[in-house]
């Protein structure tokens, strides 16, 4: 089986992580600064490469003004089309 970092699933988390981040119209150096972080940790993320936990992702929808139900939801649908 597969780790779910590669699955089909995780590549549309990530497609909704950074649409979601260029809707709020931040830059990766932006956001990183909201987070105080690296450019190069969001860029890793961003990419799968490193994977955010539950607590992360709460953080990283605060810092992009978005509930982190509006970003489950928004993922729910789109892994739904």
């Amino acid at each position: 089986m597969p780790k779910s970092l590669f699955s089909k699933d995780y590549a549309v988390f990530l497609e909704v992580l950074i649409e979601t981040r260029k809707k709020a119209s931040l830059t990766q150096e932006q956001l990183a600064e909201c987070l105080a972080t690296t450019q190069s940790i969001i860029s890793k993320c961003e990419r799968g490469e490193r994977r955010l936990d539950i607590v992360e992702l709460r953080r990283w929808c605060n810092a992009i003004d978005i509930g982190l139900l509006n970003f489950i939801a928004d993922f729910e649908e789109r892994l739904s089309e």
